[in-house]
């Protein structure tokens, strides 16, 4: 069997489905994009060609979409913060417990499950004003200003609020990930930490989790790449809204191309939007340390 796989035919074999999906729904979709971010075009009818016209308006004269880059950074660092190392702490206290661990790994785990559409639709039932919403009444017990407090809507908190629901719907998947990797790490580098008069936290902190850092790792570039282009959340919870206040630059690509009908500029704002995720993603690579054994 090791024999049949070492073979380049038979890796090829497999790898090559997956090579033709992506590149028919990816690679095809951002060279198209790329050639549509050169017109004048508003979806049907006859395209114009103005060169670099749509780029140099998205990077020297719209304001908004400068917003929208901000936002969305400010967006991913959330998302980072909770959905990674919210995740490891989960995973850290349930490889803790001994009884109703599976019941917890499950209940943490089902709002992975549940579409984005009906997790947004629970949220602003949880934050709604009129009716007063659950988080609202609980919070106007601590303070009664809290009962009439505006989430979705309100400007200031609107852009952290929706990157908290996406966090939450994503934060089980990453602590099974951890969880998975945790009970991977072999028993005696434990014990041996503990002979040698490690607390339980330093056990931890000094053994497993430098162990599976290339995990944490991995867990971060998934996490900044889901981020990075994000749309279902911002768009379904508050339109990107109020104003321009939770506009993400995925939001903002939509809006652009389908909405006022400028599909050659949306088209500009999609291949941005592709350039600043590479050079994140090469970025934290480099910085991490990712790849230096390769």
């Amino acid at each position: 069997m090791q024999k049949a796989f070492g073979k380049k035919s038979v890796i090829f074999m497999f790898l090559f489905p997956a090579f033709l999906i992506y590149t028919a729904f990816v690679i095809v979709s951002i060279v198209w994009a790329g050639y549509y971010s050169f017109f004048d075009w508003s979806g049907v009818g006859e395209k114009i060609f103005v060169g670099f016209k749509n780029y140099v308006e998205l990077l020297t004269q719209d304001t908004v979409f400068r917003s929208t880059v901000w936002h969305t950074i400010v967006y991913t660092i959330i998302n980072v913060a909770i959905q990674v190392f919210g995740g490891l702490l989960f995973a850290v206290l349930l490889s803790r417990i001994k009884r109703g661990r599976v019941a917890l790994q499950t209940l943490y785990y089902i709002p992975v499950v549940i579409s984005s559409v009906a997790i947004c639709q629970i949220f602003t039932k949880l934050f709604s004003v009129t009716p007063i919403g659950i988080v609202n009444q609980i919070l106007s017990f601590i303070n009664p200003s809290f009962k009439f407090m505006e989430w979705i809507s309100n400007p200031q908190i609107s852009l952290y609020v929706t990157a908290f629901v996406e966090a939450y719907k994503y934060l089980g998947l990453y602590m099974v990930i951890f969880y998975a990797a945790l009970i991977g790490v072999p028993d005696e580098l434990g014990e041996a930490a503990l002979i040698d008069g490690a607390a339980v936290w330093q056990e931890y902190l000094y053994v497993k989790i430098p162990y599976i850092k290339p995990v944490i790792i991995a867990n971060c570039l998934l996490v900044l790449n889901g981020s990075l282009r994000s749309f279902e959340f911002s768009y379904l919870l508050t339109h990107g809204g109020p104003g321009n206040a939770s506009e993400l630059m995925t939001t903002y690509m939509y809006k652009q191309a389908f909405s006022s009908m400028k599909y050659g500029y949306g088209s500009a704002v999609a291949i941005m939007i592709v350039i600043i995720c590479m050079v994140v993603g090469l970025l934290f690579r480099k910085f991490s340390g990712e790849g230096e054994d390769e």
